[in-house]
């Protein structure tokens, strides 16, 4: 053994006993944000949306396909039931000024659209910065909810039978409010016809824009569409009306 050996031998420490692991965690099951597990579902003022019952159709898609599919078939002749027109969506929108003032407005505007449809509004922020105005690129300026298959249904029946009757000198909905392409837009000046709202909660009358979007190919389908489902419509007049009465 060279001198060099036991020089490294000498300088070389003792090794450590190793220390006695602790037992391993059971691992927590993972937690998806987006999937199933992680969706609570669409919220509303109230809380989470009691599920449906199983089976459960709304009144007002029953009354579209027991009669006025049949109806609309026969006053179009239509050859093909997919041919018939059908409602898609609708949209609810509030667009609130004082927003640009006073950003809390806003809460108010999205509490009331919530306790109407019965769904969580999305907030609509501006596109364009207006000076004079004083308005900014993505203030909030308003809200609006996009209602579609059994929550579309169920507001179009509670806006038929409870909201329309509760407007003040009220001689049905006008009729042009269709774009040319099969939709139609009413507005309506106070959110107060919807039995929901509670007077002593509103902190200012505002009104609302509600637009249903239909398939129909014509602005003559899509009358008679909202017609046959229950909208409290006036009667359409025709040019050829308007210029007998001229």
């Amino acid at each position: 053994m060279s001198a060099e050996q036991a020089k490294e031998a000498k300088s070389a420490k003792p090794a450590k006993p190793a220390k006695p692991g602790k037992p391993a965690k059971p691992a927590s099951p993972a937690v998806k944000k987006g999937g199933k597990e992680g969706q609570k579902g669409p919220m509303t003022v109230a809380g989470n949306r009691p599920p449906l019952p199983a089976g459960y159709v709304a009144r007002m898609k029953t009354h579209y396909l027991t009669k006025v599919v049949p109806a609309l078939s026969k006053r179009f002749d239509y050859k093909n039931p997919m041919q018939v027109p059908r409602l898609v969506k609708i949209v609810v929108n509030v667009g609130e000024g004082d927003a640009v003032g006073n950003p809390k407005v806003i809460e108010s505007v999205v509490r009331d659209l919530s306790i109407i449809t019965g769904q969580r509004p999305a907030v609509s922020k501006a596109r364009k910065a207006i000076s004079n105005f004083k308005l900014r690129v993505g203030m909030p300026i308003g809200a609006f909810v996009t209602l579609r298959r059994t929550q579309m249904w169920e507001f179009l029946d509670r806006l038929i039978s409870t909201a329309a009757p509760r407007i003040r000198d009220f001689r049905g909905l006008p009729d042009k409010g269709f774009d040319g392409h099969g939709n139609y837009t009413v507005g309506f000046k106070e959110q107060i016809i919807f039995p929901e709202i509670d007077l002593d909660t509103v902190d200012k009358i505002r009104g609302m824009d509600v637009t249903f979007v239909t398939t129909a190919r014509t602005d003559v389908e899509a009358y008679e569409l909202l017609k046959e489902l229950g909208l409290p419509m006036r009667k359409r007049e025709t040019q050829t009306q308007v210029a007998d009465a001229a």
